[in-house]
């Protein structure tokens, strides 16, 4: 079975990136839910769990639309974002505007003509009911999301610029190939292969191009959510989510530190997963200066890179760097 969405030149060409925060915090709470759950994120869960136990939130309204018994879920919950880079603000701002014909007929997709309750209050009243969603996901996002945020979106950045940079090199082909074994590139089709999709062609995309959107805190697979209130969004495993949470919480081996000293091996290590200089500092407990001097010698030792990503710079081990440490 397959998912294909068909791409013109003109599709193709406007396909771009986003990053989203309410993507991650619906993703999150899927998690939470035991949706498709990944193992990467058990740590995380672990964190998360206490501290629901500690304060539990109020998701009355958002939880039955994320995690149940249907094998779907409501699009426009993750609307593609309008520019790269948005904040939780701008994509709570584009959920509250999501048409009422378009909660509804979402809605009715996925539960059907007989919703349980509180998705049949939200078919009733779209725009009191959005507000409340909103709200309940911005406290989710409060609770959960941004104590990690500044660590999710490196990652996030990083994965952008490796994509930029296949699609420069190999075109969409390559671009497609490499987000995910699921995903086939082959005569202006995309193709999403898999036992978890019925065979469906996708046609009405909406305005514009696809929207990629990597995601840290979501599952092993690719989702494809065709047509929200925007644009279709494609939402993929970011590159490098197997150390967020690990990265730096142990000691780096002791060849790197009597090669390097304690303090350049340590950037090393916490750089498994990407970082800016504020990121690291504030980790190491050292001031960003003295964190840009060390990084200076490991990036012309050729064991760190430097990547730009909008005004942000991102740093991270070259396979040099990682080798030395230890691992893939």
């Amino acid at each position: 079975m397959a998912l294909t969405v068909e791409l013109g030149v003109a599709e193709l060409a406007a396909t771009r990136f986003a990053i989203s925060p309410l993507s991650e915090t619906v993703s999150a709470l899927q998690q939470l839910g035991a949706r498709d759950r990944h193992p990467v994120n058990l740590r995380w869960l672990r964190w998360a769990a206490d501290e629901l136990a500690r304060r539990p939130l109020d998701l009355t309204h958002t939880w039955p639309l994320i995690v149940s018994d249907r094998p779907n879920w409501p699009e426009f919950l993750v609307p593609a974002p309008r520019g790269s880079w948005t904040s939780i603000d701008d994509d709570l701002a584009a959920l509250r505007r999501t048409p009422a014909s378009q909660v509804r007929i979402s809605l009715r997709r996925v539960f059907g003509a007989s919703p349980p309750e509180p998705v049949a209050a939200l078919a009733a009243r779209p725009a009191a009911g959005l507000r409340v969603i909103a709200g309940e996901l911005r406290a989710a996002h409060d609770r959960l999301i941004a104590p990690h945020w500044p660590r999710i979106r490196a990652v996030l950045d990083a994965d952008v610029i490796h994509r930029a940079k296949e699609l420069a090199a190999g075109g969409a082909e390559r671009l497609f190939a490499g987000l995910h074994p699921d995903l086939r590139w082959q005569d202006g089709r995309l193709r999403l292969e898999g036992d978890r999709w019925r065979a469906e062609r996708v046609v009405d995309r909406g305005p514009g191009g696809l929207v990629l959107m990597p995601v840290a805190l979501g599952t092993p697979y690719v989702l494809i959510k065709k047509r929200t209130s925007t644009q279709t969004t494609v939402r993929y495993p970011a590159r490098g989510v197997g150390t967020l949470w690990t990265a730096g919480t142990r000691a780096p081996a002791g060849s790197a530190v009597r090669l390097l000293g304690p303090v350049r091996a340590g950037l090393l290590e916490a750089l498994r997963s990407p970082a800016t200089t504020t990121d690291l500092a504030r980790a190491l407990g050292v001031t960003p200066s003295a964190v840009s001097q060390q990084l200076r010698v490991l990036r012309e030792s050729g064991l760190v890179a430097r990547e730009r990503s909008g005004r942000t710079v991102l740093y991270l081990t070259t396979a040099l760097g990682t080798a030395l440490i230890g691992g893939s």
